[in-house]
């Protein structure tokens, strides 16, 4: 049983937010320059709150982030606004999970759940009770209740600003508390996909689920459908709305699978298998390859590094980059501009990120789905080397794939983990930290221009 969360204080002002906290001002800002701006569907409202508010909900959100923690309340699946864990954590998890099959000779599903205005749909009793749920009392759920309740916007438009208007449901737009209670809402979410043999990952309302099967499995397309149906049912009893029509599944065919295609209708609504998918700012195939994140990043320029195995198109990218921002001519060599810049090339860059994802996971410090990925190496006798802080490289049994192999994380970490020094392995933080920052400018390789 969860310690609970409460104060000794019993005066109800202790449990009360000021009101001029809860007044919010919303300007609608159009998606992209090109979009019709008489159509409201390509506007995206900004909301605008008090300093004083945002100040007060950061020292709200670190003692029930320290409380959650601490009590192990929080979804190890989601990476949603949690120290250590981000948008490339999150990836990295999925994607390791969808390599690792493909190296096995599996077949995998990837779905990408699209949820209707998430933020502005969530009940607050729901929620409410969800705190109770999680040792949440006194004062302090007074206070949370005392935040939900009684909030009010005003839409400016063009300098014009609109009459104040109640908001009813909805954790506060671009408040600083508001994704975490979010997560907490849709916590029970996960335990629905498990109960079908289902894996899933969240960042904030972006759930991706995901399973890999063999080759006799026969029961796919049926096994997913349950799986929605159950999830969008979920999503009703708790105010949200799952929308079908732009969530997207991803079929990743293995070696020798009798599906071709793959399409599941829920709801007299068919979601047929695409090509790709955009999962938390990276454009998926379904090959794995990541030629669509490159071909989009190719039209966009975008200055940019991307952890991917297709490293010389994106060095090429980088390459420009550097030149522009020094406005040189196309074929300039770049080394010493990306010294100058205290850039590594894409490869190093590929490099030191697994290598920092590493010393974490070593650490101890990493997401524990990142922990799970890395085993130290034990010797089984008295050895020098049980001291040296090594890894365990995972064998590749007879018969997988081997070309799925060097995208494996768990595979290219441990190895370049005991290729590198004693002094990188067993250093603290602090030294690490110094030794990243000279990697820049001592380090660097010629860069092929």
């Amino acid at each position: 049983m969860a310690s609970y969360y409460t104060t000794p204080y019993s005066d109800r002002d202790m449990g009360c937010v000021p009101s001029d906290f809860k007044m919010a001002r919303v300007t609608p800002l159009l998606k992209k320059p090109s979009l019709d701006q008489s159509d409201v569907n390509n506007y995206r409202p900004v909301s605008l709150l008090s300093f004083l508010s945002k100040t007060l909900e950061r020292v709200v959100t670190d003692q029930l982030s320290s409380y959650l923690s601490q009590n192990n309340l929080l979804d190890p699946n989601q990476s949603g606004f949690k120290t250590g864990h981000s948008t490339e954590t999150a990836l990295l998890c999925v994607t390791e999970a969808l390599c690792k099959a493909q190296a096995n000779c599996l077949s995998s599903v990837l779905i990408l759940l699209d949820l209707s205005a998430a933020f502005d749909t969530v009940n607050h009793q729901i929620l409410l009770s969800t705190l109770s749920d999680l040792g949440i009392s006194g004062a302090v759920h007074s206070w949370f209740s005392s935040y939900l309740s009684d909030h009010f916007y005003q839409v400016v438009w063009r300098g014009s600003p609109s009459n104040m208007q109640p908001l009813v449901t909805g954790v506060p737009q671009g408040s600083v508390l508001g994704p975490l209670l979010f997560s907490l809402y849709t916590r029970s979410l996960g335990s629905v996909i498990s109960s079908h043999g289902l894996s899933y990952h969240c960042y904030a309302d972006d759930t991706q689920q995901f399973f890999s099967f063999p080759q006799s499995e026969t029961q796919v397309a049926s096994r997913i459908s349950a799986c929605l149906t159950d999830i969008s049912a979920w999503m009703s009893a708790h105010h949200l709305k799952l929308n079908l029509g732009k969530t997207e599944l991803l079929f990743f065919k293995g070696r020798a699978c009798p599906l071709q295609d793959l399409s599941i209708t829920v709801d007299n609504v068919t979601v047929p298998a695409t090509h790709c998918g955009k999962n938390l700012g990276v454009t998926l195939d379904n090959s794995l390859s990541f030629s669509a994140h490159i071909k989009a990043v190719f039209r966009s320029h975008a200055l940019q590094h991307s952890e991917i195995c297709a490293i010389k198109p994106m060095q090429l990218i980088q390459n420009s980059a550097a030149r522009l921002i020094f406005n040189l001519p196309k074929f300039s060599h770049v080394t010493q501009l990306f010294r100058t810049l205290h850039w590594l090339p894409v490869e190093a860059r590929i490099h030191y990120k697994t290598m920092v994802l590493a010393y974490g996971a070593v650490r101890g410090t990493a997401p524990s789905y990142i922990q799970s990925l890395i085993k130290p190496y034990t010797p089984t006798r008295a050895l020098r080397s049980a001291t040296s802080g090594l890894l365990v490289v995972p064998s590749i049994r007879e018969g997988n794939s081997r070309s799925a192999q060097p995208k494996l994380f768990s595979v290219l970490a441990p190895q370049w983990w005991n290729n590198s020094t004693l002094e990188i392995r067993s250093s603290d933080s602090t030294n690490l930290q110094k030794t990243s920052k000279n990697i820049p400018l001592q380090t660097v390789p010629p860069v092929a221009p």
